[in-house]
């Protein structure tokens, strides 16, 4: 898959090297970068079921299926404008903290919250 703003090295799993990303959702945080017109640091992407934080879960997240990422984000504008078009976007979880915004396409009614 050619992604346009991001390459796929970039959601490798940071304990394990692997990555099993969902071309879907790569396709749509691709679009969402460009709606957005700025660019964006991948800070967390696949995470393999061995990862520590997955490997404390009762059931693999949603990092772990390839449909998630975390955004760094470098202001308070920026959290903004991704959160905004990602919901406007219909992803389906979107996590708010005070450095990354998460996003994920899960396959239940959208949700937000915050950690």
């Amino acid at each position: 898959m050619q992604m346009q703003y991001f390459d796929i090295k970039e959601f490798d799993c940071q304990e394990t090297g692997t990555n099993e990303m969902n071309p879907f959702f790569l396709e749509k945080l691709d679009h969402l970068r460009h709606q957005c017109g700025f660019p964006f640091k991948i800070t967390s992407g696949y995470r393999d079921p061995s990862h520590s934080i997955e490997a404390r879960k009762t059931r693999p997240g949603t990092h772990a299926r390839g449909i998630a990422a975390d955004i760094q984000i470098n202001s308070g504008s920026e959290g903004y404008v991704i959160v905004k078009e990602a919901m406007k976007m219909g992803f389906g979880g979107i996590g708010i903290a005070k450095n990354f915004i998460h996003v994920d396409v899960r396959d239940t009614v959208q949700v937000i919250w915050t950690y």
